[in-house]
């Protein structure tokens, strides 16, 4: 029996069709709706920007091995997030250039890595999708031990195999499959909101006098 280096079957995944939906969501919008406590703000966007969505392909890997990411590639169906945690630590690089371009050409949707990439020119000239913690020129192992499909944690947040990742400037969220399809009409409802604020502001009829309702319920006092 290995224990820690094993790949696990997937059993579920958010649909293609829900991964679209959230498509149009800030995830600064799918942020508030979660409470505002969940997901990372240390990992950023190293390609040149844009979105990321899709169910997470899980593997948790040895800090500097890329052995199962590797596997993971192989095993990716079109759409798939990788999602490696590689315990945050930065000394070697888990991916560079060769292999985010085999990833999508493969038709993955992007990276999300709790480590470190190379090649970051490269990677910020293009348009797929790489978020990761850090810059390394160091290469990696290929010696294993990880796991495939198994839970792992993103700087803190928890990733189910299955779960919808999402991603954009503002940074990384994970969706827990069973709660997707609420928070998504919990965050298009918010974004409606956004936008009407917008349009108010812009039109000259934003009515700001929550503001000092506010302080005068927390008690603040006016002095000359």
């Amino acid at each position: 029996m290995a224990i820690g280096f094993a790949i696990h079957k997937a059993k579920r995944k958010v649909s293609p069709d829900l991964v679209a939906r959230y498509r149009t969501l800030p995830v600064a919008n799918i942020s508030d709706v979660m409470s505002r406590i969940a997901g990372t703000n240390r990992l950023r966007p190293m390609h040149k920007g844009g979105w990321l969505g899709g169910p997470a392909l899980t593997v948790k890997t040895r800090p500097g091995d890329n052995l199962m990411v590797h596997k993971a590639i192989d095993l990716a169906q079109p759409g798939d997030v990788i999602v490696v945690d590689a315990g945050g630590v930065l000394v070697n690089a888990i991916i560079g250039e060769i292999m985010s371009t085999l990833a999508e050409k493969k038709g993955v949707a992007g990276f999300v890595i709790d480590g470190s990439i190379r090649d970051a020119g490269a990677i910020r000239a293009g348009s797929f999708p790489v978020f990761a913690a850090g810059v390394a020129h160091r290469g990696p192992y290929k010696d294993g031990p990880g796991e495939i499909n198994c839970a792992i944690s993103i700087d803190g947040m928890i990733v189910e195999p299955g779960d919808l990742i999402v991603a954009d400037d503002d940074g990384v969220l994970c969706v827990p499959h069973g709660d997707a399809e609420a928070i998504c009409k919990l965050t298009e409802a918010k974004k409606a909101t956004e936008e009407k604020a917008i349009q108010q502001i812009l039109a000259g009829t934003s009515d700001r006098r929550w503001v000092d309702e506010a302080l005068q319920r927390l008690g603040c006092e006016f002095k000359d």
